[in-house]
């Protein structure tokens, strides 16, 4: 899907302190500590516009959630929904996913979730998919120990691709839907992509749980 640029999104980022950080690379901020009440620690990977983390932090309040997204132009619609209805237990970050390790504290984060990611079809691409064993690797890094990844995708091969790895960097499968939708669940928080091209197809989820080794 093309990216649409936003004139002044960066300006509009920059004016909003404290609702979205910048983290520029090599910086080692300490996500964790953007909330006074440390609670338990969700975070979704590549926000869109914001619908999915900004419902789940409305309707948990007991936990705080951060929303990771890397282009400016994205980002800014999602702090768009945090300027009309804010919430204390949600940030949203721009910042690239791959210094998540840098910026968290080790396992301390409960849920990981990633929706409609890019699935980088190419195979000399495929580095760059947020279930590669490099991301899968960083992931356990931190996870609390029994911490969990949901996954939803419209793209099946990426899906496919998802559950080879899952298995291979031996997280414990919780639950795998072939047509989520389906299946009904009543968690469920779509995304306004999900709105928009469920119709098109189904749409499948994987639910992973992070164990320590001994």
């Amino acid at each position: 899907m093309r990216l649409r640029y936003v004139k002044d999104a960066d300006k509009k980022i920059a004016s909003y302190p404290q609702y979205i950080l910048n983290i520029p690379r090599n910086d080692s901020f300490v996500l964790n500590n953007a909330f006074k009440d440390q609670r338990p620690l969700h975070i979704e990977i590549g926000v869109g516009k914001g619908q999915f983390i900004h419902t789940k932090a409305k309707r948990n309040p007991t936990v705080n959630f951060i929303g990771i997204e890397k282009f400016n132009s994205v980002i800014v619609k999602a702090l768009d929904k945090v300027l009309v209805e804010p919430f204390k237990n949600l940030y949203l970050v721009r910042m690239d996913a791959e210094q998540l390790a840098t910026c968290l504290k080790s396992h301390s984060v409960e849920t990981i979730y990633l929706n409609f990611s890019d699935p980088w079809p190419k195979a000399r691409h495929d580095k760059r998919r947020l279930t590669h064993p490099d991301f899968l690797t960083m992931y356990k890094s931190i996870l609390k120990n029994q911490g969990t990844i949901v996954l939803k995708t419209d793209n099946r091969e990426f899906f496919q691709y998802s559950v080879m790895m899952f298995f291979q960097e031996k997280f414990q499968f919780e639950s795998l839907s072939l047509d989520l939708h389906s299946d009904s669940d009543p968690e469920n928080i779509m995304t306004e992509y999900e709105e928009k091209f469920s119709k098109k197809g189904p749409i499948y989820q994987i639910k992973v749980r992070y164990q320590e080794e001994n």
